[in-house]
């Protein structure tokens, strides 16, 4: 079984306890080319990740999906405001937010009488 990278407890085969493992690197020269995996109480070296027989624990489940809120919607889809980040003429970079209709800097939660909704892009 390959653990995911939050894994850290296994039981060692050599002393047969629940364990930590750590994990050292590998270096040629001054290169890494490797973990170490070993058993943090009696020091028994893996061969590979593969090889700890490794525990999983979940968290306790205090919630289930029946205790979640329902989702708010506070706007429809008609009645999003006019905000200027979703004009049509609307450009921004890296150094300033930009209102081509008005030729002004503006910012992204600002609003005007001018707006258009900008076309959104579709997902190829």
């Amino acid at each position: 079984m390959k653990p995911d990278k939050k894994s850290i407890e296994a039981k060692c085969p050599a002393c047969g306890r629940e364990t930590l493992l750590l994990r050292k690197p590998l270096y040629e020269g001054f290169t890494r080319v490797g973990e170490e995996l070993s058993c943090s109480l009696c020091g028994h070296r893996f061969a590979d990740e593969e090889s700890p027989e490794y525990i999983e624990r979940s968290g306790p489940a205090v919630f289930s999906e029946a205790d979640r809120p329902a989702e708010v919607k506070v706007f429809s889809e008609e009645d999003q405001p006019s905000f200027c980040r979703h004009c049509g003429h609307y450009v921004v970079n890296p150094f300033r937010q930009w209102c081509s209709r008005h030729k002004k800097e503006v910012e992204a939660t600002d609003t005007c009488r001018d707006f258009f909704r900008r076309a959104e892009k579709e997902e190829s």
